[in-house]
């Protein structure tokens, strides 16, 4: 009964040691040892290669290569080691990959490594490993962190529970999306739970509003990363940040799943994985299409956004995409309201932005007797193509990331559950099925992550994740360099009088672009 008891103090002890927080010096290293950033805020420096070029650490922190956790990852033909304590310091020694030994590390030693490039057997270590120029309060904090790494387990993930987080609008132009964004992913999480979760942990979902503009979404942002301290995030719909969004997620090492360039520019990032194609390949696709069906490469051509950076920038983008493909006469236009002065004798015209505009772009070519082709995303405009005037049949042409065609038996079935369950009609289908891939894509991620998961063995799965079948999408595949789990488009025709819809071109990988 006494043994039993002092072994139970002894686990008790070692689980309540692992939980204890982080030290302000271990906290210092973490960073150091992730972003490149040192406690005192003066710029670390590292040499590169035999030259010992220097570059800032930032380019290059250890986790770069390493891996959050520390374990390493191959990546371009190296093979960074598993920097656990309990690995470097092993009274056995160690042996390189390249047959030469070398003995256990101490804190002595491993200075010499970070700083110098040799290893306790006086090895030189790989051209590719960084000699860091460290301050000796940097190296003592990257020691610290190092020595607690292996335990250092990313925030929003315990024995029982996966916490997972999003940014969704409840009021505001986009409060309608965000409430059926909101109702699948609430469903999603539903249904995997009562099957039992992932790996026995259970789905827990906090949704926030972003708010009505960038302040107010950075501040729901951090208080996801930072109090919340969820794991992952999932679907989010949150314009005002743009570009700053990526940015935060790689400095706090956030992975997210979702359809984020649905609507404007994408956010290029390693934490992001987006299921669905982006308005730029959307309207590519379409270009594509009219290039080679319907003869417009001598334009005139139109692209008229609203006046907004994000969709600005995909203006812009495709523009130099149309040129770069020999598409002339080329035309930007930003519009505001039916007041302003609108280019006429356009031969095609891509339009941008919100559903209200599509028909009174529409409808002011109609007056000026002009009846373009007229290219939109779908998820842009479905809303309001019933108020396009019927001279524009079967010259409306718009790019879906699915059509029912795509749908199998099991996944129609599945969304068709989800939607009685939350009580949703056909309403944003986009939306709906951009939400449902983003949650499977999440659970087979954990899946192949294992039980003993982190946020990058989940950016490790996803990115050998090819040709996952969600049921609903083609085949969706990423990879080290892939972000996009599609990248292309089907184009489809309305005949605006009877209400149809004729796919005129299915889905295409389109070629690879800058």
């Amino acid at each position: 009964m006494k043994n039993a008891l002092i072994l139970g103090l002894l686990f008790f002890a070692s689980l309540t040691a692992q939980a204890l927080p982080l030290s302000p010096s271990e906290s210092a290293g973490k960073r150091l040892y992730r972003e490149g950033v040192s406690a005192s805020g003066e710029p670390i420096m590292a040499r590169i290669g035999a030259a010992g070029m220097l570059l800032p650490a930032t380019s290059l922190p250890c986790a770069n290569c390493h891996g959050a956790d520390g374990l390493g990852r191959p990546e371009g033909g190296v093979r960074p080691p598993d920097l656990s304590w309990s690995r470097l310091t092993s009274r056995y020694g160690q042996q390189q990959i390249n047959g030469r030994t070398y003995p256990a590390y101490t804190d002595g030693t491993l200075v010499r490594a970070v700083q110098e490039g040799l290893d306790p057997g006086n090895n030189r270590l790989d051209p590719a490993m960084p000699r860091f120029v460290l301050s000796m309060n940097d190296q003592r904090n990257l020691t610290a962190y190092l020595k607690r790494l292996a335990d250092d387990r990313d925030p929003g993930l315990s024995p029982d529970t996966l916490h997972l987080g999003t940014l969704l609008p409840t009021s505001g132009p986009l409060s309608e999306e965000g409430a059926t964004v909101a109702s699948v992913l609430r469903g999603c999480v539903t249904r995997i739970n009562e099957a039992g979760g992932i790996h026995g942990r259970q789905l827990r979902l906090t949704i926030l509003d972003p708010g009505p503009d960038r302040d107010s979404a950075e501040q729901a942002l951090n208080q996801l990363i930072e109090e919340e301290q969820v794991f992952a995030l999932i679907a989010p719909m949150v314009p005002a940040l743009d570009t700053e969004l990526a940015l935060r997620l790689d400095q706090a090492g956030v992975p997210l799943i979702g359809p984020l360039s649905l609507q404007g520019s994408a956010q290029a990032s390693r934490q992001i994985f987006e299921p669905l194609p982006g308005l730029r390949e959307q309207m590519i696709a379409l270009a594509n299409y009219a290039a080679a069906s319907l003869r417009v490469l001598q334009g005139p051509t139109l692209i008229a956004y609203p006046d907004e950076p994000g969709q600005r920038l995909a203006a812009e983008n495709l523009a130099q995409y149309l040129q770069a493909n020999a598409w002339q006469k080329v035309h930007l236009q930003p519009y505001e309201s039916a007041q302003d002065e609108l280019p006429l004798g356009s031969r095609s015209v891509f339009y941008l932005g919100s559903s209200g505009g599509f028909s009174r772009l529409a409808e002011r070519l109609q007056t000026a007797g002009q009846v373009p082709y007229l290219f939109a995303a779908s998820n842009q405009v479905a809303g309001d193509l019933l108020q396009v005037p019927s001279g524009f049949s079967r010259r409306v042409f718009l790019a879906y990331p699915f059509v029912p065609s795509d749908w199998t038996l099991t996944g129609r079935l599945a969304l068709t559950q989800l939607r009685e369950r939350q009580r949703l009609g056909g309403e944003h289908a986009v939306l709906q099925v951009g939400a449902y891939s983003s949650m499977m894509l999440l659970s087979e991620g954990m899946k192949q992550a294992g039980r003993d998961a982190s946020r990058e063995k989940l950016i490790s799965a996803l990115e050998n994740l090819h040709d996952f079948d969600t049921g609903l999408t083609p085949l969706i595949s990423f990879g080290p360099g892939r972000r996009l789990g599609l990248n292309g488009a089907h184009v489809v025709t309305v005949d605006l009088p009877d209400q149809r819809f004729y796919l005129v071109a299915p889905y295409k990988p389109i070629a690879a672009m800058p």
